[in-house]
């Protein structure tokens, strides 16, 4: 009974952070494309500088460059970045100092019309992910959310690898979530740094420490990740997860894509409570 309270809490829980985040706006950044080179023809530039850079729905990418030689092809496809082909353009900015606002979650693709400037590096492909907190698709921009231990929820496990089980029969990719559901007078979740901690169930220095008994923690970075609990002996009894967390590339983002509708179905879907026979 305490458990299908629980589940029905944690439904009620992510529902609620939906319709709150929906509602909520904070201020968004602007990035100069290319920094102090602009946007010029520079091969591999602005890969790399994507690369360092963390992309929220709402932010904005500032091209400047000389407005005689070069303009701003916004492409619809990986296929047409890929091939420098501004044919059908999504859209073209030629003022030589174009602001242009990333409304959307996924992968934005951004060429010069001028084929041979293109070929020689002058194209951006950034990926727009919702890392804020406080944006409104935070919850489910693109990723999947992943009730922690499934019907055992966040508690002490019968087989002490468990969630090791449960973690290696998945694919965590950036922009996925977890979704911790426990008891918080028995249990608790402490994001730690390292194999170390993980492995000696040490919780002096966690990275992060929830305890609301309904943890969403956002997947943001790729790399491992570790969780466990601070309570004696839960621990070493079992009570820890390593997830391995992977690049969203241009495929699976691909193949994730839905309508915001879809989405939204699939995800309240994946979260309803099942009733107990």
């Amino acid at each position: 009974m305490a458990t299908t309270t629980r589940t029905t809490l944690c439904f009620v829980f992510v529902m609620m952070s939906f319709t709150i985040l929906m509602g909520r706006h904070c201020s968004a950044k602007i990035y100069k494309v290319g920094d102090s080179k602009g946007w010029t023809a520079k091969a591999d530039t602005y890969y790399d500088w994507a690369q360092r850079n963390e992309f929220d729905v709402g932010d904005s990418l500032l091209f400047e460059y000389d407005r005689n030689f070069n303009d701003v092809t916004q492409v619809s496809s990986a296929l047409a970045y890929d091939s420098c082909d501004s044919s059908s353009p999504k859209a073209v900015y030629n003022t030589g100092n174009d602001t242009v606002t990333l409304k959307e979650p996924g992968y934005h693709y951004f060429i010069s019309s001028n084929h041979a400037q293109c070929v020689a590096g002058q194209k951006l492909e950034v990926l727009v992910v919702c890392y804020d907190p406080s944006r409104p698709c935070k919850i489910f921009p693109f990723g999947k959310t992943y009730k922690v231990g499934d019907s055992n929820e966040w508690s002490v496990p019968k087989e002490s690898d468990l969630y090791y089980k449960w973690s290696e029969e998945k694919q965590f990719h950036v922009g996925d979530s977890l979704l911790f559901c426990y008891d918080d007078e028995v249990n608790d979740v402490l994001e730690v740094r390292g194999d170390l901690e993980f492995k000696s169930c040490d919780p002096s220095s966690p990275v992060a420490v929830h305890n609301s008994g309904q943890d969403l923690i956002r997947l943001t970075k790729p790399g491992i990740h570790y969780f466990i609990t601070s309570k004696t002996g839960h621990c070493e009894d079992g009570l820890k997860l390593r997830v391995v967390v992977r690049p969203l590339h241009r495929a699976v983002w691909e193949k994730r894509k839905l309508s915001p509708l879809d989405r939204l179905i699939k995800w309240l879907q994946s979260f309803r409570p099942h009733p107990h026979h």
